[in-house]
């Protein structure tokens, strides 16, 4: 039989006393740094619980905070907008204003024009009848002058109306 598997009791107090001094020196050296280490551990663990809570509160204060600039920012991006649309119909009325106070008055320069024209026309109009008129009444007068009693009838015809006015 095999001595290892089958105990005997010089053997048994032997593993036990080896175990206790073993036990004594780990309690005695061992024990008090691995539990230092594990307790380190820990308050490592739980620090940086705390920091990653806080990190993640400041992550929601921030994201709320970007929130509310980016609504801020739309709500300026809308007012600036509006502005430049007001500004945009202001220029466009100003534009529409300016051109038709400009065509009424070049209107008024065609009309005055128009009617200088028309004046000019009508002055020469008048000049041409007026002419045309001479050139008639000299020809029928150099007409009826050419016969004596053509002649004296006339005088004797104006004779009778100056003296019956």
């Amino acid at each position: 039989m095999n001595p290892l598997v089958t105990p005997e009791l010089g053997l048994v107090v032997w593993t036990t006393v080896s175990f206790a001094i073993l036990f004594f020196l780990l309690a005695k050296f061992a024990w008090k740094p691995i539990m230092s280490a594990i307790d380190d551990r820990e308050r490592s663990i739980e620090d940086a619980l705390l920091k990653a809570e806080a990190a993640k509160d400041e992550m929601a204060r921030l994201t709320s905070e970007n929130d509310s600039l980016i609504k801020q920012a739309r709500i300026e991006r809308d007012h600036i907008l509006q502005d430049a649309r007001k500004l945009k119909d202001q220029i466009v009325a100003d534009a529409k204003e300016a051109a038709q106070k400009e065509g009424a008055r070049m209107i008024e320069l065609a009309r005055v024009e128009i009617n200088n024209q028309k004046a000019i026309a009508m002055a020469d109009v008048k000049n041409q009848v007026s002419a045309l008129s001479l050139q008639i009444a000299e020809k029928v007068l150099r007409k009826q002058f050419e016969d004596q009693s053509k002649q004296d009838a006339l005088v004797a015809d104006l004779l009778k109306e100056i003296n019956l006015k």
